[in-house]
Protein backbone atom coordinates (compact mmCIF):
# COMPACT_ATOMS: atom_id res chain seq x y z
CA UNK A 1 0.00 0.00 0.00
CA UNK A 2 2.91 2.61 1.00
CA UNK A 3 4.75 1.56 -2.75
CA UNK A 4 1.34 2.59 -4.43
CA UNK A 5 1.01 5.83 -2.72
CA UNK A 6 4.77 6.73 -3.65
CA UNK A 7 3.94 5.49 -7.29
CA UNK A 8 0.78 8.38 -7.26
CA UNK A 9 2.99 10.82 -5.59
CA UNK A 10 5.39 10.70 -8.28
CA UNK A 11 2.84 10.46 -11.13
CA UNK A 12 1.53 13.97 -9.57
CA UNK A 13 5.03 15.79 -9.86
CA UNK A 14 5.34 14.43 -13.07
CA UNK A 15 2.19 16.09 -14.22
CA UNK A 16 3.24 19.32 -12.00
CA UNK A 17 6.43 19.99 -13.97
CA UNK A 18 4.88 18.87 -17.49
CA UNK A 19 2.16 21.87 -16.90
CA UNK A 20 5.35 24.40 -15.59
CA UNK A 21 7.71 23.57 -17.93
CA UNK A 22 8.19 24.95 -21.43
CA UNK A 23 8.51 23.05 -24.91
CA UNK A 24 12.11 22.45 -25.37
CA UNK A 25 14.06 20.63 -28.26
CA UNK A 26 17.27 18.63 -26.78
CA UNK A 27 16.94 15.74 -24.51
CA UNK A 28 19.74 15.30 -22.00
CA UNK A 29 19.10 12.47 -20.15
CA UNK A 30 16.32 9.56 -19.30
CA UNK A 31 15.53 8.41 -15.54
CA UNK A 32 13.42 5.14 -15.10
CA UNK A 33 11.74 4.33 -11.77
CA UNK A 34 10.51 0.69 -11.14
CA UNK A 35 7.73 0.19 -8.79
CA UNK A 36 7.03 -3.10 -7.23
CA UNK A 37 3.10 -3.26 -6.45
CA UNK A 38 2.13 -5.75 -4.49
CA UNK A 39 -0.01 -7.66 -6.64
CA UNK A 40 3.32 -8.41 -8.33
CA UNK A 41 2.84 -6.23 -11.24
CA UNK A 42 6.12 -3.42 -12.02
CA UNK A 43 5.17 -0.04 -13.23
CA UNK A 44 7.88 2.06 -14.54
CA UNK A 45 7.99 5.78 -15.24
CA UNK A 46 10.28 6.93 -17.51
CA UNK A 47 11.36 10.75 -17.02
CA UNK A 48 12.69 13.37 -19.86
CA UNK A 49 15.06 16.23 -19.00
CA UNK A 50 16.85 18.32 -20.90
CA UNK A 51 20.34 19.99 -20.85
CA UNK A 52 19.11 22.35 -17.69
CA UNK A 53 17.51 19.59 -15.74
CA UNK A 54 13.97 20.16 -16.56
CA UNK A 55 11.52 17.69 -16.95
CA UNK A 56 9.97 17.10 -20.97
CA UNK A 57 6.34 16.47 -21.05
CA UNK A 58 6.56 13.14 -21.66
CA UNK A 59 5.98 10.18 -19.43
CA UNK A 60 5.28 6.62 -20.19
CA UNK A 61 3.78 4.12 -18.09
CA UNK A 62 3.85 0.04 -18.54
CA UNK A 63 3.48 -2.97 -16.57
CA UNK A 64 4.86 -6.22 -16.38
CA UNK A 65 3.13 -9.25 -15.00
CA UNK A 66 5.59 -11.71 -13.00
CA UNK A 67 5.48 -15.40 -11.88
CA UNK A 68 3.95 -15.64 -8.39
CA UNK A 69 6.43 -17.58 -6.16
CA UNK A 70 4.36 -20.04 -3.59
CA UNK A 71 5.27 -21.50 -0.72
CA UNK A 72 5.17 -25.73 -1.07
CA UNK A 73 2.07 -26.71 1.19
CA UNK A 74 1.97 -29.70 3.63
CA UNK A 75 0.28 -32.18 1.04
CA UNK A 76 3.21 -31.34 -1.54
CA UNK A 77 5.80 -31.84 0.62
CA UNK A 78 4.14 -35.04 2.04
CA UNK A 79 3.57 -36.50 -1.48
CA UNK A 80 7.51 -35.26 -2.10
CA UNK A 81 8.85 -37.11 0.37
CA UNK A 82 7.04 -40.02 -0.24
CA UNK A 83 8.26 -40.07 -3.80
CA UNK A 84 11.78 -39.88 -2.53
CA UNK A 85 10.87 -42.66 -0.31
CA UNK A 86 9.10 -44.65 -3.10
CA UNK A 87 13.00 -44.31 -5.22
CA UNK A 88 15.07 -45.29 -2.35
CA UNK A 89 13.07 -48.61 -2.20
CA UNK A 90 13.11 -49.22 -5.50
CA UNK A 91 16.98 -48.56 -5.63
CA UNK A 92 17.38 -51.11 -2.53
CA UNK A 93 14.93 -53.44 -4.26
CA UNK A 94 16.68 -53.69 -7.46
CA UNK A 95 19.92 -54.37 -5.62
CA UNK A 96 18.49 -56.83 -4.00
CA UNK A 97 17.24 -58.00 -7.38
CA UNK A 98 20.42 -58.57 -8.61
CA UNK A 99 21.88 -60.11 -5.73
CA UNK A 100 19.34 -62.64 -5.81
CA UNK A 101 20.31 -63.07 -9.59
CA UNK A 102 23.98 -63.79 -9.11
CA UNK A 103 22.75 -66.28 -6.31
CA UNK A 104 20.43 -68.09 -8.16
CA UNK A 105 22.86 -67.79 -11.44
CA UNK A 106 25.43 -69.78 -9.26
CA UNK A 107 23.24 -72.08 -7.23
CA UNK A 108 22.39 -73.32 -11.07
CA UNK A 109 26.00 -73.20 -12.41
CA UNK A 110 26.65 -75.54 -8.59
CA UNK A 111 23.60 -78.05 -9.72
CA UNK A 112 24.83 -78.54 -12.75
CA UNK A 113 28.07 -79.26 -11.40
CA UNK A 114 27.00 -82.21 -8.50
CA UNK A 115 24.61 -83.37 -11.64
CA UNK A 116 27.98 -83.92 -13.96
CA UNK A 117 29.82 -85.53 -11.17
CA UNK A 118 26.86 -87.85 -9.77
CA UNK A 119 26.39 -88.51 -13.35
CA UNK A 120 30.11 -89.96 -13.94
CA UNK A 121 30.50 -91.79 -10.72
CA UNK A 122 27.06 -93.77 -11.99
CA UNK A 123 28.76 -93.72 -15.02
CA UNK A 124 32.04 -95.70 -13.24
CA UNK A 125 29.76 -97.24 -11.38
CA UNK A 126 28.14 -99.60 -13.75
CA UNK A 127 31.75 -99.79 -15.36
CA UNK A 128 33.91 -100.33 -12.60
CA UNK A 129 31.68 -101.82 -9.86
CA UNK A 130 32.56 -105.66 -10.97
CA UNK A 131 36.68 -104.55 -10.33
CA UNK A 132 36.34 -106.44 -6.88
CA UNK A 133 35.00 -109.22 -8.76
CA UNK A 134 37.23 -109.40 -11.53
CA UNK A 135 40.65 -109.21 -8.78
CA UNK A 136 39.56 -112.42 -6.99
CA UNK A 137 39.08 -114.08 -10.50
CA UNK A 138 41.89 -113.07 -11.87
CA UNK A 139 43.85 -116.02 -9.14
CA UNK A 140 41.91 -118.57 -11.49
CA UNK A 141 42.80 -117.39 -14.29
CA UNK A 142 46.22 -117.48 -13.41
CA UNK A 143 46.10 -121.15 -12.02
CA UNK A 144 44.56 -122.14 -15.60
CA UNK A 145 47.34 -120.57 -17.17
CA UNK A 146 49.91 -122.31 -15.35
CA UNK A 147 48.10 -125.56 -15.18
CA UNK A 148 47.75 -125.65 -19.11
CA UNK A 149 51.52 -124.33 -19.47
CA UNK A 150 52.90 -126.83 -17.62
CA UNK A 151 51.23 -129.73 -19.36
CA UNK A 152 54.26 -130.69 -21.76
CA UNK A 153 53.34 -130.17 -25.72
CA UNK A 154 54.98 -133.64 -26.89
CA UNK A 155 52.94 -136.04 -24.22
CA UNK A 156 49.23 -134.42 -25.39
CA UNK A 157 48.83 -137.21 -28.22
CA UNK A 158 46.16 -140.11 -28.73
CA UNK A 159 48.72 -141.98 -26.78
CA UNK A 160 47.60 -140.53 -23.50
CA UNK A 161 44.08 -139.89 -23.83
CA UNK A 162 43.48 -138.74 -20.55
CA UNK A 163 45.87 -136.19 -20.76
CA UNK A 164 44.66 -135.11 -24.07
CA UNK A 165 41.36 -134.76 -22.29
CA UNK A 166 42.55 -132.88 -19.60
CA UNK A 167 44.88 -130.53 -21.57
CA UNK A 168 41.79 -129.76 -24.25
CA UNK A 169 39.50 -129.32 -21.21
CA UNK A 170 41.40 -126.51 -19.10
CA UNK A 171 42.50 -124.92 -22.53
CA UNK A 172 38.63 -124.66 -23.05
CA UNK A 173 37.95 -123.39 -19.79
CA UNK A 174 40.57 -120.72 -19.93
CA UNK A 175 39.79 -119.88 -23.44
CA UNK A 176 35.78 -119.35 -21.89
CA UNK A 177 36.79 -117.00 -19.20
CA UNK A 178 38.99 -114.55 -21.41
CA UNK A 179 35.98 -114.30 -22.91
CA UNK A 180 33.93 -113.60 -20.51
CA UNK A 181 36.98 -110.98 -19.22
CA UNK A 182 36.55 -109.39 -22.91
CA UNK A 183 33.16 -108.97 -22.99
CA UNK A 184 32.92 -107.57 -19.49
CA UNK A 185 35.96 -105.27 -20.38
CA UNK A 186 38.74 -106.94 -19.08
CA UNK A 187 41.91 -107.24 -20.65
CA UNK A 188 45.04 -109.02 -20.28
CA UNK A 189 48.39 -107.03 -20.09
CA UNK A 190 51.55 -108.81 -21.12
CA UNK A 191 54.01 -106.12 -22.43
CA UNK A 192 56.78 -108.32 -23.80
CA UNK A 193 59.07 -106.62 -25.81
CA UNK A 194 57.73 -103.08 -25.10
CA UNK A 195 57.99 -99.96 -23.59
CA UNK A 196 58.29 -100.09 -19.71
CA UNK A 197 54.91 -98.09 -18.84
CA UNK A 198 54.69 -97.13 -14.94
CA UNK A 199 50.70 -97.05 -15.02
CA UNK A 200 50.94 -100.50 -16.53
CA UNK A 201 53.46 -102.37 -15.34
CA UNK A 202 55.56 -103.04 -12.17
CA UNK A 203 59.60 -103.61 -12.44
CA UNK A 204 60.99 -106.62 -10.56
CA UNK A 205 64.55 -106.18 -11.24
CA UNK A 206 66.53 -105.07 -14.22
CA UNK A 207 69.28 -106.70 -17.07
CA UNK A 208 71.62 -106.54 -19.17
CA UNK A 209 70.26 -107.49 -22.23
CA UNK A 210 72.55 -106.91 -26.12
CA UNK A 211 70.66 -105.42 -28.57
CA UNK A 212 67.46 -104.40 -26.76
CA UNK A 213 67.01 -100.76 -25.75
CA UNK A 214 66.92 -99.51 -22.21
CA UNK A 215 63.80 -99.69 -20.42
CA UNK A 216 62.60 -102.49 -22.82
CA UNK A 217 60.47 -105.11 -20.99
CA UNK A 218 62.44 -108.42 -21.25
CA UNK A 219 60.85 -110.58 -18.97
CA UNK A 220 56.95 -110.82 -17.25
CA UNK A 221 56.53 -112.49 -14.81
CA UNK A 222 52.86 -112.37 -13.92
CA UNK A 223 50.14 -110.84 -16.42
CA UNK A 224 48.96 -107.66 -15.82
CA UNK A 225 45.27 -106.76 -16.54
CA UNK A 226 43.04 -103.52 -16.89
CA UNK A 227 39.40 -102.99 -16.41
CA UNK A 228 37.96 -100.17 -19.16
CA UNK A 229 41.37 -98.75 -19.62
CA UNK A 230 42.22 -98.39 -15.95
CA UNK A 231 45.12 -100.88 -14.46
CA UNK A 232 43.44 -103.08 -11.96
CA UNK A 233 46.69 -105.70 -11.87
CA UNK A 234 50.44 -104.43 -13.01
CA UNK A 235 51.89 -106.70 -15.09
CA UNK A 236 54.83 -107.77 -13.06
CA UNK A 237 58.05 -107.18 -15.19
CA UNK A 238 62.07 -107.32 -15.80
CA UNK A 239 63.81 -104.61 -18.09
CA UNK A 240 66.55 -103.75 -19.67
CA UNK A 241 69.20 -102.23 -18.06
CA UNK A 242 70.21 -98.74 -19.78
Amino acid sequence: MHRSKTALSLLQKVDRLRTTTGTTTLVSRMHTVYVQHPSQTRLAWTLYTDRSGTSLNRREFSTTDTARVEEPTENEKKLSQEVEDLRKEAAELTEKVKSLDDKYKRALAESENIRRRLTKQIDDAKLFGIQGFCKDLLDVADILGHATEAVPKEEVSEKNPHLKNLFEGLSMTRQQLNSVFKRHGLEAVNPLNEKFNPNLHEALFQQEVANVEPNTVVVVSKIGYKLHDRCIRPALVGVAKG
